[in-house]
């Protein structure tokens, strides 16, 4: 395949590198200095492009690829409120686009475990439950999209949960997610039990840690991912180009993974 990858940071590069030595070519390197590249008839010169950039210029980036019918796969996280316009438009298009807050093939397979754990944990009321995740101190969004994505598996099958809040977040505002409209709203005294807390810390180098904890009076059960580095998410965003190649609608790692 002829790549074109969009954000050329440490990601970026480690994309360049895990696609040579998998035999791809890459066609395009484009970042801030090149802006030029993202034109139709450029983009329309390779076979799928791979985007990791910020959450300002994600959206943009996006509409660019399947403005020039290309496939996209994409792993910015922070813009995601705008997601579903993009699905939408990628179905109605018949376009190809594929979206994960997290690339790693463990984190995903983490996702799978969270969902059925929160199945069979909503039967037992007696367990808290909240999230904690680590990373580095350039990550520019918090709660991480791995976070939030964890926290709609946990709130899509706990009854006793209706939304997330952010510890030490100041305003500390509940969200709602799991496929409910996503809003803000002032805590109510007595409502915070109903609310997924997501501790969020950044420190170090930190590649990311992500740990879901059930805890009752007498025990506590943990599922845990801890990345190596960032070379796993590299790899499998070239996984997941490798994928959507040749083939049209909206997917994500779950496809990938046949989970």
């Amino acid at each position: 395949m002829k790549i074109a990858i969009i954000g050329y940071g440490r990601i970026g590069k480690m994309i360049e590198s895990i696609a040579i030595q998998k035999g791809h070519t890459i066609g395009s390197c484009i970042d801030v200095d090149s802006q030029d590249l993202l034109s139709p008839d450029n983009l329309r010169l390779h076979d799928v492009a791979i985007e990791f950039t910020t959450p300002e210029t994600a959206y943009g980036n996006i509409s660019r690829c399947l403005d020039a019918g290309l496939p996209v796969v994409s792993g910015t996280t922070g813009w995601t409120k705008r997601l579903e316009e993009l699905i939408e438009r990628c179905k109605k298009e018949n376009g190809s686009f594929l979206y994960a807050s997290n690339f790693s093939l463990g984190v995903n397979i983490l996702f799978h475990l969270n969902r059925q754990l929160a199945a069979i944990m909503n039967r037992y009321g007696q367990y808290d439950v909240r999230i904690a995740e680590i990373h580095h101190i350039h990550k520019l969004d918090a709660p991480s999209g791995t976070a939030l994505t964890l926290a709609e598996g946990i709130l899509g099958e706990i009854d006793r949960k209706s939304g997330w809040s952010l510890k030490g977040s100041g305003s500390q505002q509940p969200r709602t997610t799991a496929g409910k409209q996503e809003r803000e709203r002032e805590p109510e005294p007595d409502s915070q039990a109903d609310q997924l807390v997501i501790e969020a810390i950044r420190a170090g180098t930190v590649a990311g840690v992500h740990e879901v904890t059930y805890e009752s009076e007498f025990d506590s059960l943990s599922i845990r991912h801890s990345a190596k580095d960032r070379r796993g998410f590299a790899n499998g965003a070239v996984l997941a180009a490798e994928y959507i190649h040749n083939k049209k609608g909206f997917f994500t790692m779950k496809q990938v993974l046949d989970l």
